[in-house]
């Protein structure tokens, strides 16, 4: 008996907002402060900026746009009460 990925995350791929947390990027035309160390001077690439102090990496918010990029989604699982039920194989 199989199900379809669709089916199990209830019609999308993507999870809504709520479900998926926060995500800091990288925004361009805004002052980025760094989430490691607060300094605003970043070096910029292609799909990441790093801070030129304490070389915390972020993702750029318009990567997905540029040629095609590949955009790396992750999705948090359950939070188990049980701390016995979080190890379990």
């Amino acid at each position: 008996m199989s199900a379809s990925v669709l089916e199990a995350r209830g019609g999308c791929i993507i999870p809504t907002a709520e479900r998926r947390g926060y995500h800091i990027v990288y925004r361009e035309h805004e002052t980025n402060h760094c989430p490691g160390c607060g300094h605003t001077h970043w070096y910029i690439g292609r799909m990441m900026a790093e801070c030129a102090f304490c070389t915390t990496a972020l993702p750029l918010e318009s990567a997905p746009l540029v040629a095609g990029g590949a955009t790396v989604r992750t999705i948090r699982g359950p939070v188990y009460g049980d701390p016995e039920r979080a190890f379990a194989a």
